[in-house]
């Protein structure tokens, strides 16, 4: 019986619309015109949950499936599919699911649905893209090592169907902000039937299903009738459509062949308001840019090496170059993380650092020169990974170039370079502050300039094992304040997004991830 059962699941996968339809899981298939029409890319790789490392995959999968948490437009988490989440320690997690889940082929979702679900991401030869998120766990280094010892993470225990137990490494405050992230969605048992076809053509628990195939330039999807939690659509469905670039899909947008456009162009955005009869909507996101010098190079390590990156900041004008060269995209850095995250406190007492102040970086110079004079050249490079040397970015390079020379009389070039100064982009994937932080704990992953502090590692692991949000964010205020003092990384600014929207539809939100909130929209056509 159970084969039978697979079986006829495996073919669900591969039949999927037309059982909706008959269902009435979906209801009738809306006309093209009554969906909104949003920009977006036809994923070319499917979509599986824990292989989603492409942001335009990860803005359909979020529609189509539900998790443990779920993120409003702030990035306030709130439980979705989890009925309570308890724990005394931070450490080990009770996970009870709220009854009567279902996915959209009619099976239940279970505590399986989840752990099954995450012990495939993190075993190494499954090779998906997401599967560090899940090292937090107990057991996940004996699965993610490229010979795994172990095939399931000895940290998650089913208790029933409706409960499982996670048990971390160490304590995590976060560990719960996480669960609303792709990599830790259910999914239902027919997928490790045939994970290819399931990433062609999802089952998921989420408030859309998919209406049809994803195919050429578009993905459909319609409300799921059956969903339950946070996020029920205010819309009759919403079409992503593919275009070859920004530009494009900004000209079908003023010709009303689009509904919202999530990313003005950047050239637009100063006849953006007129061009659209004022449907502009802006909003800080989860995005940051720094300024990041090794601090294995000459006079850049010590003492004299912080006094010289404390200069470096006071001596870049944030708001002028948000303003003036980068056209409003951008929000002058108050800290290390981003404005709009829950717990962000504009109020730190070494903020100062962040605000252009010419007398304040000589002074800075001057001691440092103290220590050692300074001989050479400081440069930028702009052809890092993140950024490509393309006149957008050549400007922002340029300007911070030229105020940093002006305001300190030294030789300053920005360049393609290598073993020097170079622009970051950082985001988070899920809303918590201490997302951003991790990257300049000693030895993380992403401390790519070399900084150690002990009492910035001690003030982060406070942080992440405090008994409460808020006890965590003064922690995290703590741990922040060690890292201005000591300015590791230069951060210059916050992204804005800047979205459009036809007449035809209202209540247009960007959220923290700086994507509209879909779900909200709503049609007056």
């Amino acid at each position: 019986m159970d084969r039978i059962r697979r079986a006829v699941s495996r073919w669900a996968v591969l039949l999927l619309p037309g059982l909706l339809l008959l269902a009435g899981c979906a209801g009738p298939l809306p006309a093209g015109a009554d969906l909104v029409r949003v920009n977006g890319v036809v994923p070319r790789q499917g979509l599986l949950t824990t292989d989603a490392a492409d942001p335009d995959a990860r803005r359909i999968l979020d529609r189509l499936f539900a998790g443990l948490m779920s993120y409003d437009a702030a990035g306030t988490p709130t439980p979705e599919v989890a009925e309570s989440i308890d724990t005394v320690d931070n450490r080990t997690f009770r996970i009870k699911l709220e009854p009567g889940w279902t996915f959209t082929d009619g099976s239940p979702v279970t505590a399986h649905s989840f752990v099954d679900a995450w012990n495939y991401g993190a075993l190494s030869t499954n090779g998906q893209s997401l599967h560090s998120y899940f090292a937090p766990i107990e057991g996940y280094d004996q699965v993610a090592a490229p010979e795994p010892e172990a095939q399931t993470m000895s940290g998650l225990e089913i208790v029933d169907d409706t409960e499982f137990v996670v048990r971390l490494k160490a304590p995590s405050i976060e560990f719960v902000q996480r669960l609303g992230f792709a990599p830790f969605y259910p999914l239902p048992a027919v997928a490790f039937d045939d994970l290819g076809a399931f990433g062609r053509q999802p089952i998921g628990n989420g408030p859309y299903v998919l209406a049809g195939a994803a195919s050429g330039r578009r993905v459909d999807l319609v409300p799921n009738r059956d969903y339950r939690g946070n996020r029920t659509p205010r819309n009759p469905g919403l079409r992503f459509v593919s275009y070859p670039d920004l530009d494009a899909a900004y000209r079908d947008l003023r010709a009303g062949g689009l509904d919202v456009l999530d990313t003005v162009p950047t050239d637009a955005i100063g006849s953006a308001d007129d061009d659209l009869g004022g449907r502009v909507v802006t909003g800080v996101t989860a995005q940051n840019q720094t300024l990041d010098t090794p601090l294995r190079l000459p006079h850049f390590g010590g003492e004299e090496g912080r006094l010289r990156r404390l200069a470096l900041s006071a001596a870049i004008d944030r708001t002028r170059i948000c303003a003036q060269v980068l056209g409003g995209t951008c929000s002058p850095a108050q800290d290390f993380t981003s404005s709009v995250l829950p717990g962000f406190d504009p109020g730190l007492p070494e903020g100062y650092l962040l605000e252009f102040n010419p007398k304040l970086a000589r002074h800075l110079w001057v001691r440092a020169d103290e220590i050692a004079p300074w001989r050479g050249r400081y440069t930028i490079a702009y052809n890092t990974i993140a950024y490509n040397a393309d006149d957008e970015h050549a400007r922002w390079v340029d300007a911070v170039a030229d105020g940093i020379r002006t305001t300190l009389d030294i030789d300053v070039v920005a360049e393609r370079a290598s073993d020097t100064a170079f622009p970051v982009g950082r985001r988070v994937q899920y809303p918590s502050m201490l997302a951003f932080l991790q990257s300049w704990v000693t030895g993380a992953p992403g401390n790519d300039v070399g900084y150690s502090n002990r009492d910035f590692d001690g003030a982060f692991t406070v942080a992440q094992a405090a008994p409460s949000l808020t006890e965590s964010y003064a922690s995290t205020g703590d741990a922040q304040r060690i890292l201005l003092r000591d300015m590791p990384v230069i951060p210059l600014w916050n992204r804005v997004a800047t979205a459009g929207h036809s007449a035809g539809v209202t209540d247009v939100v960007i959220g923290w991830n700086g994507l509209p909130d879909y779900e909200r929209i709503a049609t007056v056509r």
